[in-house]
């Protein structure tokens, strides 16, 4: 069966993976038979014999693939020269298009994007499907009906007041938010959750001790790192969520550099990136300042190689992130 989840709502996505990855029967079965494709290189035929490999003791075959459909839109945007009819070929997306309307029954592909565009050819010819769902961030109306839902599950309560000040302090990231959620609801227990609470536990400084964290693992400071990671880790966030917002610094970080270049305006690159409170501006503008576009990307892509680690169960989250910093000492960390 296809999955196609899109949109800049990462929580609600990588949710929708999870419960498709649950769906499909035993974990240890299902870990054994996911395959983690990267869509920018992956080729029609690698991705249709990914799809075709019959399961190992499993009913089910997972495979997932992250940046399929941006790369569609790449070309979109900037267009091919054409050969002549004679020695041009099917375009890449229609030989995919076409593998995955032969997907076999014991085969569950998840195709994951960002900020699809909607003339990506790859995407128009999957709509019909049905089977493509947007993620995009709630608005404040649905941000607050959310948290009510989710304090609820957790079996506790909070008062209008306290959901809006919540909602004021830790903005539309649904990771920050379930974390946030998470420990008002062990701190208050049946009690409902007020203004005092939410005032006392949510602040900005676990924002903070992750852009030092960010900061140290950048620099190739070991020891720091990895002292913030168990701090973090005894506060209860949850490993996956510390790669979530550490890939999410780079990456603002990355974009902010990009954007300077260009000259954009303060205000509009604040905008731009989602940064609402001048604090986190001003951190992030001070990292823009330290590291190499260079290092950035070579960060990236070792924050890629160990969410793929996790995914496939080759690590768990904890182990993943400790040989994440561990090789990002300082014999790796090169020039800034």
């Amino acid at each position: 069966m296809l999955h196609v989840f899109i949109g800049d709502d990462d929580y609600t996505l990588r949710q929708a993976v999870e419960e498709v990855r649950k769906s499909a029967g035993d974990p240890t079965a299902v870990m054994t038979n996911t395959t983690v494709l990267d869509g920018r290189q992956v080729s029609p035929a690698e991705l249709r014999q990914a799809c075709e490999t019959v399961p190992f003791l499993s009913d089910k075959r997972l495979v997932i693939v992250e940046g399929l459909l941006e790369r569609f839109d790449a070309n979109a945007r900037t267009g091919r020269k054409k050969s002549s009819k004679k020695d041009e070929g099917p375009e890449p997306w229609k030989l995919i298009a076409e593998g995955i309307k032969a997907l076999p029954d014991f085969t569950e592909l998840i195709i994951i994007g960002g900020d699809v565009k909607a003339t990506n050819p790859l995407l128009k010819e999957l709509m019909p499907t049905n089977r493509v769902k947007m993620m995009k961030k709630l608005r404040p109306a649905e941000l607050k009906s959310w948290v009510n839902r989710q304090v609820t599950e957790k079996g506790s309560k909070i008062s209008p007041a306290a959901v809006d000040i919540l909602v004021q302090f830790v903005g539309s990231d649904l990771w920050v938010m379930a974390s946030e959620i998470e420990k008002l609801s062990l701190y208050c227990g049946k009690r409902e959750i007020d203004v005092k609470d939410v005032r006392e536990l949510v602040s900005a400084t676990q924002e903070a001790n992750i852009f030092t964290m960010v900061d140290a693992i950048l620099e190739g400071k070991v020891s720091t790192a990895q002292s913030l990671f168990h701090r973090l880790l005894g506060d209860g966030v949850a490993p996956t969520h510390l790669l979530v917002m550490i890939s999410r610094q780079v990456r603002i970080i990355y974009q902010m550099k990009e954007m300077r270049k260009l000259n954009k305006p303060r205000k509009d690159i604040a905008t731009a990136l989602g940064l609402n409170f001048e604090f986190v501006l001003n951190k992030a503008w001070a990292q823009a300042d330290k590291y190499s576009l260079e290092r950035l990307k070579e960060i990236y892509h070792r924050l890629l190689d160990t969410d793929i680690a996790i995914k496939t169960g080759l690590y768990d989250g904890e182990l993943a992130l400790t040989i994440l910093i561990a090789e990002m000492g300082p014999a790796s960390s090169g020039r800034r």
